[in-house]
């Protein structure tokens, strides 16, 4: 099977680095793609669950831009609803009339929740959810779960890291996911203190196995929630419209007071959204957060025409579908190599790891071979399986992964 090469992504990149700092900041900087040079670094141009990149190699896609893409690249009744609205105007001096068209269907389709805010990035809303549970609740104190990420402001990146200081943390409380008896003891440490707790519907972190909530973590984190005044986040900024079109707590049976919405809601368009209870819609009001673009009407066009296509093809269940038959078939494979691939998480966003080697390198060569091959994975983050992924997508990448273990068993034996 042929093997990529990437002679003009890495030249670009050379002259990257002299003009943006580290070339490509952020989460598709090369440093975690281990080893770097298996991968690309710039695309050319996506339809449907592929993307090529600028040396002309075709990739079916399991990161799907890390989330944002979820019908498919290029999709053409979303492109549409954008372009139809692009012509009618973007971003004008007064609000878009769209946006009361598109919180009214999100009011109506996300269960528990009566008001929607919207802006650009998961890390807009998640930021004003912190906003909003302080103004309710007149308190400093945020609980999050260690290993949560929720955005890229101070308090979500935590001590340590470059550009934030000890005061940007100290009203930051972190517990251990499914840990229910530590989150109590905070509360009981800290009574009448804490606005709220963030976190994730379940645990997907990086470079680590995702775990599912256990049995009644969330009913009685709500249940503590409600006793104590304390408002309940859940970002659901990468799960969101993944896991059931009502939102990811319902998957799970529970009712948060704030919802955050991003990365799927528009197919790759840059819109996020904040959706909160009946009871704090007044202190969101109170609230003043804005962006210059954050009343642009074109991907609030896009977005409301791809809820309404998943809602009408079912996607949360399409992509779990697929994704199942895809990860069943790859354990297969593995386990005729001699090989123990873990699956963790929900099958439309998985965790894969080789449990084989705990350095975790034989599982970043693994996913280097793949992707050199034309199945782009990453070794350190969930992957995103979308409803533009079809049953050909399916077969050709289990023979990728057969050609990269054949490759591994040859080498290591």
């Amino acid at each position: 099977m042929k093997t990529y090469t990437y002679r003009k992504s890495q030249s670009l990149f050379k002259k990257s680095t002299k003009l943006i700092p580290c070339g490509i900041y952020g989460h598709f900087s090369p440093a975690p793609n281990i080893p770097a040079v298996d991968y690309p670094f710039f695309s050319a141009r996506a339809k449907g669950s592929h993307f090529w990149d600028v040396d002309g190699n075709e990739f079916i896609d399991y990161m799907c831009a890390y989330g944002p893409m979820v019908l498919g690249y290029n999709h053409q009744k979303v492109d549409a609803a954008a372009l139809k609205q692009l012509k009618l105007g973007n971003c004008v001096t007064c609000a878009p009339s769209v946006m009361v068209e598109l919180a009214e269907y999100m009011v109506a389709l996300i269960n528990g929740m009566e008001w929607a805010y919207f802006a650009k990035n998961g890390g807009d809303v998640t930021n004003l959810a912190i906003m909003v549970a302080r103004t309710a609740t007149g308190r400093k104190k945020i609980v999050m779960v260690g290993g949560g990420y929720h955005g890229v402001t101070p308090w979500m990146q935590g001590a340590g890291h470059y550009g934030v200081v000890d005061e940007d943390v100290e009203n930051i409380i972190v517990v251990d996911w499914n840990d229910y008896g530590a989150f109590e003891k905070v509360v009981a440490e800290h009574p009448g203190e804490i606005a709220g707790f963030i976190s994730t519907p379940y645990h997907h972190p990086a470079f680590a196995d995702n775990e599912l909530p256990a049995d009644n973590y969330w009913q009685k984190v709500e249940t503590l929630c409600r006793k104590e005044g304390i408002v309940s986040i859940i970002d659901d900024v990468r799960c969101g419209f993944r896991l059931d079109m009502r939102g990811s707590h319902m998957y799970f049976g529970f009712q948060p007071d704030l919802v955050c919405f991003c990365k799927a809601m528009g197919n790759g368009y840059p819109i996020s959204a904040l959706m909160g209870t009946a009871a704090l819609k007044n202190e969101a009001a109170k609230v003043f957060y804005t962006g210059s673009y954050w009343f642009s009407a074109v991907p609030m066009a896009a977005a409301l025409a791809t809820l309404k296509e998943l809602k009408k093809i079912n996607g949360p269940k399409k992509m779990q579908d697929t994704g199942k038959k895809l990860l069943d078939g790859m354990v297969r494979i593995a386990q005729s190599y001699g090989y123990d691939l873990r699956v963790t998480g929900i099958s439309s966003m998985p965790y894969l790891r080789i449990t084989d080697d705990e350095s975790m390198m034989l599982h970043q060569e693994w996913c280097a071979e793949c992707t050199k091959r034309g199945a782009y994975f990453t070794s350190h983050h969930n992957w995103f399986i979308s409803a533009a992924h079809t049953e050909k997508d399916v077969k050709k990448t289990l023979n990728i992964v057969e050609e990269a273990f054949k490759v591994l068993k040859k080498k290591y034996g």
